[in-house]
């Protein structure tokens, strides 16, 4: 996953609002977003390469996200893969707090990671680059993507604005098509001006190539886009996958209310 908007308390009736894009190489195979095999309350994708995730949500008021931190072209040797992160928190019951702040010993075993958990109540960001930090995040409107939190690279800020915008202008029903507005800005291909460019270490062309909120490629862009909700009642997931050079390959929409088991009658995968 390479960019995550992220709106906390910042709509009265959504009180957790995401809109995020996985960026990764169309030859990692995957699982599209679905109930996970052993813990049914847990929804979202699956890397069958590692066996974590990018991104989950949970039915009994859990959620957290990954992405990786850009530094330099040096392939990392990391023994743990991130997605362990993601899959170990959201298939937990324990505090965002203490999640986070338990990761400190094994922290640098990982590749670069920066990280979000959400326990229904408070929401923390940890990260082992180029330290070991964690902290509490405020109400409003982040960003995380492949630098420091809440960086002001530019596909941060149109994720931000866009999701902003959305939901200023929220509709009393959600619906598949009620979200096109956050998919069409997660499909934004525009490069950004040079002069805007953050520098991480891979050389100009790479970032310019980077630098859209939507990479496309034939070997390696955005695999999915994702859409998450979050009111009193439940969840609402969408997800849109994509292959080499934006061919798109499905979705999955589900409403999902809270509850100790997680069921999809009302989940629709394409």
């Amino acid at each position: 996953m390479c960019l995550i908007a992220v709106g906390f308390h910042a709509h009265p009736r959504w009180k957790l609002a995401v809109i995020a894009n996985r960026d990764e190489f169309h030859g990692r195979p995957t699982a599209p977003a679905g109930p996970d095999p052993e813990f049914p309350h847990v929804f979202g994708g699956r890397d069958l390469e590692a066996g974590g995730s990018w991104l989950l949500a949970s039915t009994r008021n859990r959620f957290t996200a990954v992405t990786n931190v850009r530094a330099g072209l040096n392939p990392e040797a990391a023994p743990r893969s991130r997605g362990a992160l993601v899959r170990g928190f959201a298939t937990g019951e324990g505090a965002a707090d203490r999640y986070t702040a338990s990761l400190a010993d094994t922290a640098s075993e990982y590749g670069r990671f920066n990280l979000l958990c959400w326990d229904g109540d408070a929401l923390h960001f940890a990260t082992n680059h180029p330290r070991f930090e964690t902290r509490l995040v405020s109400d409003g409107l982040h960003a995380m993507s492949n630098g420091a939190f809440d960086a002001p690279w530019p596909k941060s800020g149109r994720a931000t604005q866009a999701l902003e915008h959305w939901l200023a202008h929220a509709p009393d029903r959600v619906d598949e098509a009620s979200l096109e507005p956050l998919f069409a800005a997660l499909a934004d291909t525009t490069p950004a001006p040079d002069a805007r460019l953050p520098d991480t270490g891979v050389g100009l062309d790479m970032e310019r190539v980077l630098s859209p909120p939507f990479v496309r490629g034939a070997r390696y862009g955005t695999r999915c886009s994702t859409v998450l909700l979050v009111d009193d009642d439940g969840l609402t997931f969408a997800e849109r996958r994509f292959g080499p050079d934006a061919l798109a390959q499905g979705g999955t929409f589900a409403q999902l209310p809270f509850e100790s088991t997680l069921r999809v009658n009302g989940a629709s995968i394409r």
